[in-house]
C-alpha cells in the first residue's frame, strides 16, 4: 500500500448540526451512577444542566456549539479551534425550500470559552451565485478546500481573521452532478493527494434504475466516471475531472474519511445498496429488505476494487455476495470472491456519512485510535421500523483489525425515528485540537461539541453495543402516531367516486407495508406528509396528473423514471409486484391522502 503521508492537522470532514443556546448533560441523578467510580460520579455532575436530549456514556456532555445554520454536511475544524462548515441545500432537500442568505461555507468560533460559537461568518458562494453548496471541506496547507456544485474550490486562509478576504480558486471542476448520489466528499494527504469521493448515480447499475426485476449493465459504463475514489493535486488549480484519475473503485458512496496518521491508513464508509426484497421478492423474504446488505467501513487501497455493483456483504455468511442482477442467488460468493471486503459491518440502511480517526488524548483510553461515525439513518428498512440516527464507536486494534461496537451517541431523531419524522439527523463528525468531538446535523443545522469531564486515565464507562448485524427487522410498522385522515382517530377516509371504502381500507395496508410488502412509507413517509425522498401525499399538488384516482393509478403503474423535483426515481408499482386490484386500492388510498 503507497504511504498516504497524513496531515498532522487535527481535521476530519463530518457534517450536520443542532440548536445554539442549549446546552446539556446526560447525567443528572446520582442514582444512575450505582457501580461507578468517584470521579466519575464528579465528571457528570459537572455537566450542564440543560438536556439536548442526547444519550451517551457516564461522564460525557453534550452542548450545542451553534443551531440554525443551514443543511450542514461536513466540518473541519483548525488548530485554533474554529469549526467550519460547508452546508448544501441540493436536490436531497425538500423541493422549493428558502435557503439561508450568505454563503453555503460558515465559521463558528466559541471566543468566550462558553462552548457556543458566539461568532458566526457565513462566505464563500451563496444561491444568489447560482451555488447550492457541498458537503466536502477540509483545512489544508493554510488554504480552506471545498465542495460547491461539481467542483472543489479553495480559500488563502489569513492569519489574523477566521474567513477568508479573497475569492477562491477552483482545484477540480466538472465532477459528476445528479443521480441518486451527487455529493463529493473529499481528504487531503501531507504530500498534497487531494482523494474525491464520486458516488454513484445509481443503487445497482441497472438498464433502469430501483426496477423490478431489470438486469444489470455489463459492462457498468457508470464506473467509469461513478463509483470510486479519484486522486489529483491539491496544490495545482483548474484540474479537469476525468476517468484517467479513478484511485479506487466498486465503491456506491463514501461519505466519510477516517485517517490513521500513525499507522498510515485511510478508512472509508460505504452505504449498501438498496431494494433487495422490492426488486427481487423470488430471492428475499419482506424483512431482508430491512436487514440486508450491511453498511461498511473499509480500508482504502490505491487500485482497490470493493465490488459495487455486482457485490454487496451479507453478515449471514459474512463475505461478498453476487448481486441479483448480476445473476446471482442470494448466497453465491462468484466473483465477488475477488473483491476487497469490508474491515467492521454495520446494520442494513443506517447511512454512514461522515467519520472520524479520533486519535486525541481527552476521551478515555478505550476511545482512542478508533472510529467515530455519523449515521444520518435508514429510509430502505420500511415497513418495518427505521433505525440509525446516531454516532456509533468502532475500536480498531493497530493492525486494523475491528474491535466493540458502540452506539455512542444516541437521540437525535427525537420521538419519530424516520426520515420524514427526526428532529435531527447527524452527517458528519470531527475532532478539535482540544480533543472534544464535533457532531454536525443537516436537519436543523445544529452544531454539538461532546466532551468528556472525567480524567484521560478513567476506565472506559459501559457502553450500549451495536445490535447484531443478524438482528431480525421485527414487526411491520402499522401506523404513525397521528393517523392521515386528520387528527381525530376517528375520522373516516375518503373515498374517490367509483371506489370503496374496504378498496382505500386495503390500500393503507398495502402503503404501510402490510399487504404486497409495499415500501410507499420509505419515499412518502409513514403519514404520507413526504421526506427528502419523495413528495407530500397529503396536500392538492399533484406532478404527474390531474389527481383523479385513475391519474394516481397510471402514475403508480408506470413509475416516474425522471422525477421533476426529487432526485430517486419511482419504479413502476414503486418497485413491488402489485395485482391491478392493489394497485387501485392504493391509488384510492393515495387520493383519500389529499381529500381528508
Amino acid at each position: 500500500m503507497p504511504s498516504f503521508k497524513l496531515s498532522s492537522r487535527r481535521l476530519i470532514s463530518a457534517a450536520s448540526a443542532l440548536g445554539i443556546v442549549a446546552s446539556a448533560a446526560f447525567f443528572t441523578s446520582s442514582s444512575r451512577h450505582s457501580g461507578f467510580t468517584e470521579a466519575v460520579h464528579a465528571a457528570a455532575s459537572s455537566c450542564p444542566s440543560e438536556d439536548t436530549g442526547l444519550k451517551l456514556p457516564h461522564g460525557f456532555c453534550a452542548t450545542v456549539f451553534a443551531d440554525g445554520i443551514g443543511h450542514s454536511r461536513h466540518l473541519a475544524v483548525s488548530d485554533k479551534g474554529v469549526v467550519y462548515v460547508n452546508t448544501w441545500s441540493g436536490e436531497y432537500f425538500p423541493a422549493g425550500e428558502k435557503v439561508h442568505e450568505g454563503g453555503f461555507l460558515v465559521a463558528l468560533q466559541d471566543s468566550t470559552g462558553s462552548g457556543h460559537a458566539d461568532i458566526v461568518r457565513r462566505f464563500g458562494p451563496a444561491e444568489s451565485d447560482g451555488s447550492h453548496g457541498g458537503t466536502g471541506i477540509f483545512l489544508y496547507d493554510n488554504h480552506l478546500y471545498a465542495e460547491m456544485n461539481d467542483s472543489i474550490i479553495r480559500f488563502q486562509m489569513p492569519g489574523d481573521a477566521i474567513v477568508p478576504t479573497g475569492a477562491p480558486e477552483v482545484v477540480v471542476s466538472g465532477l459528476p452532478l445528479g443521480g441518486d448520489h451527487p455529493m463529493h466528499p473529499f481528504f487531503i494527504s501531507e504530500d498534497g493527494g487531494l482523494f474525491i469521493d464520486v458516488a454513484t448515480a445509481t443503487n445497482a447499475c441497472q438498464t433502469k434504475n430501483r426496477t423490478l426485476h431489470d438486469p444489470g449493465l455489463t459492462p457498468c459504463k457508470e464506473l467509469e466516471t461513478r463509483g470510486g475514489i479519484w486522486k489529483y493535486d491539491a496544490k495545482t488549480m483548474n484540474q479537469k475531472f476525468s476517468p484517467a484519475e479513478r484511485y479506487a473503485t466498486g465503491i456506491r458512496n463514501a461519505e466519510g474519511f477516517g485517517i490513521d496518521k500513525a499507522n498510515d491508513k485511510v478508512y472509508i464508509t460505504q452505504h449498501g445498496r438498496d431494494q433487495l426484497h422490492a426488486n427481487w421478492p423470488e430471492l428475499y423474504k419482506a424483512p431482508e429488505e430491512a436487514t440486508l446488505p450491511s453498511e461498511e467501513v473499509m480500508l482504502l487501497k490505491d487500485q482497490g476494487d470493493y465490488g459495487w455493483p455486482t457485490c454487496y456483504y451479507d453478515p449471514g455468511l459474512k463475505h461478498l455476495v453476487l448481486a441479483p442482477e448480476y445473476g446471482g442467488d442470494a448466497k453465491k460468493a462468484g466473483l465477488c470472491a475477488e473483491k476487497t471486503g469490508p474491515v467492521a459491518a454495520f446494520p442494513a440502511h443506517w447511512g454512514p456519512n461522515g467519520m472520524v480517526f479520533y486519535d486525541q488524548k481527552q476521551f478515555p483510553a478505550a476511545y482512542r485510535n478508533g472510529l467515530f461515525i455519523a449515521f444520518h439513518g435508514s429510509w430502505d428498512r420500511a415497513p418495518y421500523a427505521q433505525s440509525g440516527y446516531n454516532i456509533v464507536f468502532q475500536a480498531l486494534t493497530k493492525a486494523g483489525a475491528p474491535g466493540r461496537c458502540e452506539i455512542f451517541a444516541d437521540g437525535f431523531a427525537g420521538g419519530v425515528t424516520s426520515p420524514e419524522g427526526a428532529v435531527h439527523r447527524p452527517s458528519g463528525v470531527a475532532e478539535g485540537p482540544d480533543g472534544a468531538l464535533y457532531v454536525a446535523d443537516d436537519m436543523k443545522g445544529t452544531i454539538y461539541k461532546i466532551t468528556y469531564t472525567g480524567k484521560p486515565t478513567d476506565p472506559a464507562p459501559k457502553f450500549t453495543p451495536c445490535p447484531a448485524l443478524t438482528a431480525p427487522a421485527g414487526e411491520p410498522v402499522k401506523m404513525a402516531a397521528k393517523p392521515p385522515e386528520g387528527t381525530n382517530p376517528d375520522a373516516g377516509m375518503a373515498v374517490p367516486q367509483g371506489a370503496t371504502a374496504d378498496q382505500v381500507a386495503l390500500g393503507n395496508k398495502i402503503y404501510h407495508g402490510l399487504v404486497a410488502s409495499g415500501t410507499c412509507t420509505a419515499c412518502h413517509g409513514m403519514n404520507g406528509t413526504g421526506t427528502p425522498l419523495g413528495p407530500d401525499l397529503t396536500k392538492p399538488t399533484y406532478l404527474w396528473s390531474d389527481g383523479s384516482w385513475q391519474g394516481i393509478l397510471k402514475t403508480i403503474q408506470a413509475g416516474v423514471p425522471t422525477p421533476k423535483q426529487y432526485r430517486a426515481p419511482m419504479p413502476a408499482n414503486g418497485g413491488t409486484q402489485l395485482t391491478p386490484e392493489q394497485a387501485e386500492a392504493l391509488a384510492a388510498y393515495v387520493w383519500s391522502l389529499s381529500h381528508h
